[in-house]
């Protein structure tokens, strides 16, 4: 439980823009990095002290990596769970293999939301062209097929109406173990921010607005348009499901606001794309949170230095960035990678809305 003094090495699954942003974070604590991950150029990179570049189920490449660090984080969920079982044997690993295994299939994920009182869209486990049929008459006329694993933004998924091709759905899908969620008709996309300490202590950034564009998240707004009692409400979830996994880290949950009602969507076991706004929108970003939790130090203030919005540049978008940079209060960060596709997050750009400043 003794916090790690400065110099040690933290070791990241994943070298990605979130695994850059969370080396940038960590550097002025003193610690290093070190990346691990089966990618040739990662944007983290160019911004840690050591990489490795091998597959997460290399155990020789990983006993090493585990033998180079002091604790090991990952900066996306796609990760295999034995690779965090592996690692977990020689060097602490936070969050631990049960939020990822949880994280990474979506019908674990209803189930536990369900089991620690957290609303859901109705939902049923979909193994076979049968399965899909009969759980369609109880669940439609509107709903979602998605695969259990590895989908992301609106990837893996079919929408589907009473009359659909369902044979043609699940043959879309592959035929892959997936689940169908009830269409939701809802009134707005909110996420949460919880960081939980080694010593159970947490604290949250209020509720984000998100908006998102063609499945992407496109803008996050904070704090999101909620009374206080649904302000509460939200947070408690998040709360709730970071304790019941004795989590370490900072977790995201993505929830829909449907009236009152709040349903839990998603759950993500590390620092998220909605909360990219607090490097530069409260007194401690979510990637410092992160490293301070799971360092075993204390916990940062998490208020906010004004009303906050971020917007990611997606594609071909990084090309307002001249523009951009000639705006005065807009902070533009990019993420080190020279490929541009479409659809692919290429950095964002924030802006912070001081509360004393005229409406």
């Amino acid at each position: 439980m003794a916090p790690l003094p400065p110099g040690s090495r933290i070791g990241i699954l994943g070298g990605g823009q979130l695994g850059r942003m969370l080396a940038l974070a960590a550097a002025p604590l003193g610690f290093r990095c070190h990346i691990f991950g089966p990618e040739a150029r990662p944007p983290a990179a160019q911004v840690v002290e050591a990489v490795t570049i091998a597959d997460y189920l290399d155990e020789a490449a990983l006993g090493a990596f585990a033998g180079s660090v002091d604790v090991v984080t990952l900066e996306f969920e796609n990760v295999p769970a034995a690779c965090l079982e592996f690692l977990a044997q020689r060097v602490p690993v936070r969050p631990g293999a049960r939020a990822l295994a949880t994280a990474q299939d979506r019908l674990v994920e209803k189930d536990f939301a369900n089991s620690v009182g957290a609303a859901t869209a109705p939902y049923a486990a979909v193994d076979s062209l049968d399965d899909l049929k009969g759980a369609m008459a109880r669940i439609g006329p509107r709903a979602v097929l998605k695969t259990r694993r590895l989908g992301y933004d609106g990837k893996g998924q079919v929408m589907l109406e009473q009359a659909s091709d369902l044979d043609q759905a699940w043959q879309a899908l592959g035929g892959a173990a997936s689940i169908l969620e009830g269409y939701i008709p809802f009134d707005g996309e909110i996420s949460v921010i919880a960081a939980r300490a080694l010593d159970g202590t947490i604290a949250t950034y209020p509720p984000i607005a998100n908006h998102h564009r063609n499945h992407i998240l496109d803008r996050s707004v904070v704090p999101a348009d909620l009374d206080t009692l649904q302000a509460g409400r939200a947070i408690a979830i998040a709360t709730d499901l970071a304790t019941a996994l004795d989590y370490v880290g900072v977790l995201a949950v993505e929830m829909f606001v449907v009236g009152d009602e709040l349903l839990v969507n998603e759950i993500a076991p590390r620092v998220h794309n909605s909360g990219h706004w607090s490097i530069e929108g409260a007194v401690t970003s979510q990637f410092e949170q992160h490293i301070r939790a799971i360092c075993g130090l204390p916990l940062g203030a998490m208020a906010l230095l004004g009303r906050v919005e971020m917007q990611n540049l997606i594609g071909d978008d990084v090309g307002r960035v001249p523009g951009l940079l000639a705006e005065p209060g807009a902070h533009v960060h990019l993420y080190g990678k020279t490929e541009v596709r479409p659809g692919r997050k290429m950095g964002h750009v924030t802006r912070v809305i001081p509360w004393n400043a005229a409406p």
